[in-house]
């Protein structure tokens, strides 16, 4: 049995872990990132998690073939180079180099998006699909696309920004600058900006009975307002439950993958939102579903999807 290391790297903690061949975490752990440090001392902290997991796997450091690393930003992954991060604020950092002076094996680094994808196709919602698509709802839209069980990237690894795509010309204006994107209207923040305008149209909605304070309306206000039979908050879940089915046929019908994974809080509404989603989605679905259906369903490995893919990406590369 070969061994991997699985890092998630994100702006407060760097979660790890020891994954064996199969997608099994032996152990796993985090740290605080300290991002406001220079990136060597935070790669020389990434390095001794490893260190440390290694051991309370009761494995040698040397039976970790390789280690892997899931990252925020725009990733280099043929030559393990942060390029850009705005959560960490890092440009061109070498971290694959960095480590492996560290550990004296094999590092690999891609977008956490990507890893996150990996990890599900290896050994979450999609592992029996060759061919995968996963979305996280959350501040944005992100995901990865897994084609024959191989993580899509793009040209020089800065492909498959999904939330970038246009679902509506001339609509809301997106983080990105451009108008129209599926994470300006998909997103969770998206969710919670669609709640409160509604709210603020209608003064009589059982919304403001749930959320009396439109600064604390989330993800899940809009979902309590219908289940409550409130007319104006199931217009808001209608609405959002297109947008996202608009986005998710785009990517269906491009690259027709076997399964289309959903990640973030939204997906706790399971049926709620699975159920009108799937129709709509296999109403878009070019061809219909006959011959090439693609199931829409959750995320399984929650947070530890990234570190798992982390490790996978580290397997396919080295």
């Amino acid at each position: 049995m070969n061994y991997y290391a699985g890092i998630d790297l994100g702006g407060t903690f760097v979660k790890g872990g020891i994954v064996d061949e199969e997608g099994n975490i032996l152990v796993k752990d985090k740290i605080p990132t300290g991002k406001e440090r220079p990136y060597a001392e935070i790669a020389a902290d990434m390095a001794q998690l490893v260190l440390d997991l290694a051991k309370k796997a009761g494995i040698s450091p040397a039976d970790v073939k390789a280690a892997g690393v899931g990252s925020p930003g725009t990733i280099d992954s043929k030559n393990g180079i942060i390029v850009y991060s705005n959560n960490i604020r890092w440009e061109k950092v070498p971290l694959g180099a960095e480590l492996k002076k560290h550990l004296g094996i094999p590092v690999f680094a891609t977008n956490d998006a990507n890893a996150a994808a990996l990890g599900e196709s290896f050994a979450g919602a999609a592992k029996s699909y060759p061919s995968s698509v996963f979305i996280t709802l959350g501040t944005g839209v992100g995901g990865g696309i897994i084609l024959d069980n191989v993580l899509f990237e793009g040209n020089r690894s800065a492909g498959a920004e999904i939330g970038h795509m246009v679902i509506r010309m001339g609509g809301e204006k997106c983080t990105c600058g451009r108008k129209g994107c599926f994470e300006a209207y998909a997103s969770a923040t998206a969710l919670i900006r669609q709640t409160r305008n509604a709210m603020a149209k209608d003064k009589t909605s059982k919304l403001w009975e749930i959320c009396p304070n439109p600064e604390d309306v989330n993800g899940k206000t809009a979902f309590d307002g219908m289940r409550a039979g409130d007319k104006t908050a199931e217009k808001v879940v209608k609405n959002y439950i297109t947008y996202l089915a608009e986005g998710i046929a785009n990517l269906a019908n491009i690259f027709r993958p076997d399964a289309v994974v959903l990640g973030g809080g939204v997906c706790a509404e399971g049926d709620t939102l699975l159920v009108p989603l799937r129709r709509k989605v296999n109403r878009l679905l070019y061809g219909g579903t006959k011959y090439a259906p693609v199931l829409v369903t959750v995320a399984k490995l929650g947070n530890d999807a990234g570190l798992v893919g982390a490790a996978r990406f580290a397997m396919q590369n080295c």
